[in-house]
């Protein structure tokens, strides 16, 4: 098993390119099975999540061809409509292809997934919705087992805003009769990034990125060639790392737009976020100033990207108040960057409150989640000493090549066997 060792101390400088966005690149991936004939998808990070359902397109018969960042997926050969369990439970994600196999085969028969450990995000956002639009739900022997011989559009409102849930039903519907309203529906960038690639395909959606998604489904698709996004939290992330290294860092092939609450609460803590077309430039303050921050749906503060401010706001010039709304179990790195020195308190399970300290210590730290992954070597980078982060498989599931691009900045970062 791998870990990730770094040296603290060293400023970041230079140029970083961002990498297509895992979480637009999965569900557009699932999405070629809607269709006959081949589809093409651009800048698709390389990437364990996305190796992961690459393998499960052809468990279920999907002709995929992968060249660098290049992925060509022909799914004319699907013959199952069960996505096993060996197969799903390495990521959540994989239940995203329960909505295309029912629109497409009538039917499917996909394992409860797996996932990271921050909390129990059930699907059963996703199961009432295609009850909804008049499919049959069983759950069997740790399976989600759904049929549908037709499919009828209807009215859908979500009880939480949900960006699997709003994908999934979106990729239902398409080929469902009539009109179909996803009321709640999450707002994401990577939920318009899908619409964009299905109405492409010749679905007809209205609305994403609002809270109202109208579908008005279609007989068929046909076959496309996309680019994914950027990769707005891997964005995030290197903004953050040149903020609290005083570094002076830009940021290429990125989209500001999608960023708005990350650069708002950036430029508090003090730093310098100058945007311009594609790309972001990020000077870092002499002093961080605290923040406070409470996550939320888009076009709120991101949760993906609580663990990376945390980590710069253990050395902030005061106090300051994170507020976890979306999972439950996010706050298991605090415990990490405590053993570093971090003075971090916990109320009320969602609510942590950082007393900036005068600098962290390096110290053997384990990762537990992504998000924390990636805030430990955050963490690791102004540390005194050398930090060994432990676990990193978890970093590989969403980062690409990490350590090489911030070696690239001039960080001390590399890998190494645990």
């Amino acid at each position: 098993m791998d870990k990730i060792v770094v040296e603290g101390g060293r400023r970041l400088t230079g140029e970083v390119r961002i990498s297509g966005s895992k979480n637009a690149a999965l569900p557009v991936l699932v999405s070629a099975l809607l269709v006959d004939g081949e589809c093409v998808f651009h800048n698709v990070p390389d990437l364990m999540d996305i190796k992961s359902i690459k393998l499960l397109l052809e468990d279920l018969g999907a002709r995929v061809q992968t060249d660098g960042h290049r992925v060509a997926i022909d799914a004319s050969t699907v013959h199952k409509s069960e996505a096993s369990y060996d197969l799903v439970r390495k990521m959540r994600a994989s239940i995203l292809v329960l909505g295309p196999l029912l629109a497409r085969r009538q039917k499917a028969r996909v394992s409860l997934p797996g996932g990271c450990a921050i909390g129990a995000r059930p699907i059963n956002l996703h199961l009432k919705g295609m009850a909804d639009l008049g499919a049959t739900i069983a759950l069997e022997h740790g399976y989600v087992e759904a049929a549908a011989p037709r499919l009828l559009g209807t009215e859908i409102y979500f009880d939480v805003v949900s960006v699997g849930a709003t994908e999934n039903l979106m990729m239902t519907a398409v080929l469902a009769e009539g009109v179909t309203l996803l009321r709640n529906a999450a707002r994401e960038p990577e939920i318009s990034a899908l619409a964009e690639v299905l109405n492409k395909m010749g679905a007809r959606i209205d609305g994403a990125g609002t809270s109202v998604i109208t579908i008005t489904g279609v007989d068929r698709l046909n076959p496309v060639e996309v680019t994914i996004i950027p990769d707005r939290i891997e964005a995030g992330t290197f903004m953050v790392a040149a903020a609290m290294t005083r570094g002076d860092v830009t940021l290429v092939d990125c989209e500001p737009g999608h960023m708005g609450g990350i650069i708002h609460k950036l430029k508090r803590a003090g730093a310098q976020v100058l945007p311009d077309g594609n790309t972001i430039r990020v000077i870092g303050p002499d002093e961080i100033a605290p923040l406070d921050i409470q996550t939320l749906p888009y076009p709120g503060f991101p949760t993906d990207m609580q663990a990376q401010f945390m980590a710069m706001l253990t050395v902030a010039k005061g106090s300051s108040v994170i507020t976890e709304t979306i999972f439950e179990n996010r706050f298991i790195h605090v415990s990490e960057l405590q053993r570093m020195g971090a003075d971090i308190s916990l109320s009320g399970g969602n609510v942590a409150t950082v007393k900036g300290v005068s600098g962290l210590s390096a110290a053997p730290v384990m990762a537990s989640d992504l998000r924390a992954s990636a805030s430990l070597i955050l963490a690791g980078l102004i540390a005194e000493g050398v930090t060994d982060v432990n676990r990193v498989y978890h970093l590989d599931r969403g980062y690409e090549a990490i350590e090489m691009k911030f070696q690239a900045l001039g960080a001390a970062v590399r890998r190494a066997k645990a």
